[in-house]
């Protein structure tokens, strides 16, 4: 069996990868074998038996021709298999280092490496927040960013679905990092004060760091990941 090194590319560039369930990814990377994908990053996602917030990638066919099919294990271990009908598969993680290895035959197989730091999807303690008088916009504790609290529908560019989303405000002109389940979004500062979260499906965080001196934390609840347009 032959593992190789993935390849990054931009979730933007690979539509098809988009169609088949890598939607929720802001970028996927490919193996060698060009025949397989996984995303680049781990997310936390609701688990349809538990419902809590659990570390999770996606992983299967790139581009699958007609009766494509691929194996996938995690730690050598099955957990599913993916076809031209059904390309792609969630893989559950837990904390600690993870191998997930999706194999088109016997001969080739793609490995994709993941890190798990312990707590990653532990909701974060939001009970400093304050909300506006009319219950529409929530202030993080520090002061430095505010969020709309319910969200809006809008069509999502880098996947091309409607999605729900908020809007996060940097409140004072601060130099903000901003991620979403762990994976970085964009920076907000004074000239570029405010940016739409999208929302994947399940419980979402979003975080916006002020270096090390600050990080404002805000949970949404992204339903179902879709949404119909106004």
């Amino acid at each position: 069996m032959r593992l190789s090194t993935p390849l990054l590319l931009a979730a933007a560039a690979l539509p098809s990868v988009l169609a088949v369930g890598a939607a929720a990814q802001t970028s996927v990377q490919i193996g060698t074998s060009g025949k397989t994908y996984a995303s680049t990053a781990v997310s936390c996602t609701a688990h349809p038996t538990t419902g809590l917030r659990t570390p999770a990638v996606e992983a299967g066919l790139f581009n699958p021709k007609r009766g494509a099919t691929a194996s996938v294990s995690l730690d050598g271990a099955p957990v599913g298999t993916v076809t031209t009908e059904s390309p792609s598969a969630t893989v559950w993680l837990s904390d600690g280092s993870h191998l997930v290895v999706v194999a088109p035959s016997r001969k080739t197989a793609d490995s994709y490496r993941f890190t798990v730091p312990a707590g990653f999807c532990a909701t974060p303690d939001t009970s400093g927040n304050w909300f506006s008088a009319d219950g529409t916009l929530e202030y993080a504790a520090s002061g430095k960013s505010y969020a709309t609290v319910t969200p809006g529908c809008a069509l999502n560019g880098a996947t091309g679905l409607a999605q729900p989303y908020v809007h996060l405000f940097d409140n004072g002109g601060f130099l903000l990092n901003v991620s979403v389940n762990g994976t970085p979004l964009t920076q907000l500062s004074a000239s570029r004060p405010h940016t739409p979260v999208f929302l994947r499906a399940g419980l979402n965080v979003i975080s916006a760091a002020n270096g090390s001196l600050s990080v404002d934390y805000y949970v949404r609840d992204g339903g179902s990941g879709t949404c119909t347009l106004p």
